[in-house]
Formats: structure tokens, sequence, C-alpha cells
């Protein structure tokens, strides 16, 4: 059925569009509708600022890197917030992703840090411990003097897992660990999540 709607579109439009309507089409969660939008509406632009646009993809593909601390993705070799001497470096909030710390960062009201894993254990999905960054957060818990580690992985199965696994890694070695609280709905995302609901999630955090 998606051969049949690519080759559609291609009896449409030129080979041109047709190569840029494909490429959207890959992103994520961008269907073909969705990619003819996009792609009618980069062909509009004013040159410069498509030039702008080129140029601001192909920038962030070539700097962005992990951070040296954290894992978050930065175009520094530490992210501003493992260099701010302003937040409280012996609390670590793990989270799946970058889009996670955001949503956090977001509310105004955290003043730790954070360690980015980059995905969460699936075995169903062939992910295990050694595919996300967790060897990470191990060798950074033994250099510095966190006091909590605050798992606020998803509240899903694959986040749930995580979660109990890092529990069993952090806890032998005395340092606090906690959950963030089931105010967050079974299932969600912590990106999709309001500000209010992930501070109470914050606030109400639990033992492991």
């Amino acid at each position: 059925m998606a051969e049949d709607s690519r080759s559609r579109i291609m009896d449409y439009y030129s080979t041109q569009i047709t190569k840029l309507i494909g490429e959207l089409s890959k992103l994520p969660g961008i269907g073909s509708k969705s990619a003819q939008r996009l792609a009618f509406h980069i062909i509009n632009m004013p040159k410069e600022q498509a030039e702008h646009l080129s140029a601001a993809i192909m920038e962030a593909r070539q700097n962005v890197r992990y951070c040296r601390e954290c894992c978050t993705l930065t175009d520094e070799e530490l992210c501003p917030i493992c260099k701010s001497d302003r937040r409280d470096h012996k609390t670590i909030m793990v989270v799946e992703n970058t889009r996670d710390l955001a949503a956090y960062e977001k509310t105004g009201k955290y003043d730790g840090v954070y360690h980015v894993l980059h995905g969460a254990i699936s075995p169903m999905l062939g992910i295990g411990p050694g595919d996300i960054r967790l060897k990470e957060l191990m060798t950074r818990l033994q250099k510095e003097e966190t006091q909590e580690v605050i798992i606020a992985t998803n509240s899903n199965l694959e986040g749930e897992t995580t979660a109990m696994y890092i529990s069993k890694l952090v806890k032998p070695s005395g340092i606090r660990v906690t959950r963030i609280a089931s105010g967050v709905p079974v299932g969600g995302d912590l990106e999709y999540i309001d500000e209010v609901t992930l501070l109470r999630a914050l606030d109400g955090r639990t033992e492991l």
C-alpha cells in the first residue's frame, strides 16, 4: 500500500519534488500528507531561509555530540547544565532521552543534574543494558559524590524494567535511589506530560 502511494506521488510531481517528499516522509511521525505539506512549504520559502534551514541541519549533524558527563546532546564538551555551578551535582535524575530532560527543565523547579540513557531496556526489541548509557552512569557515580539518583524513566514496561535494573546496580553503593511517583500515567511518555504532573511526580517520588 505504501509503495502504491509513493508511485502515485511520482505520477503527480517532478523528480526533485518526489525526492524531497520521500526524504521527509522518512522522519518519525511524518506521513505522506505531512511530507507533501512540508515539501511545498520548503519549496516556497525564500531562498535565503531555505539555505539557513539546510545549513542548520548540516551543522547540527556535524557538531552535536554527547555531553562528557550526562550524555545529553550538546555542541560542547559539557552541556550548560553540567557546566553550571548553580546546579546540585549531588542529585542525578536519570531519563531516557534528551526530550525528557527538556520536559523537566521546562518546569523550572528541578535544580539537580541529569543522566540521559538514550533508550530503555527492552528484551522484546533486543535492547539490553549494554545498549544504553548505563556504563557511563556507573562510571560517573564512582567519580562523583552523588547523594541521590532519581529514576525518571517512562511508566511503561521498558521504563519500569530499566528502573529496577538501575536500582539493583546503584543501591549497593549506598546512594539513595528513588523513583518518580505514579502521577505520570502508565504508558505515558514524559515529553508529552504537563509540567504540573511532572512536578507532582518528582515531589512524590518513592524509595526503590
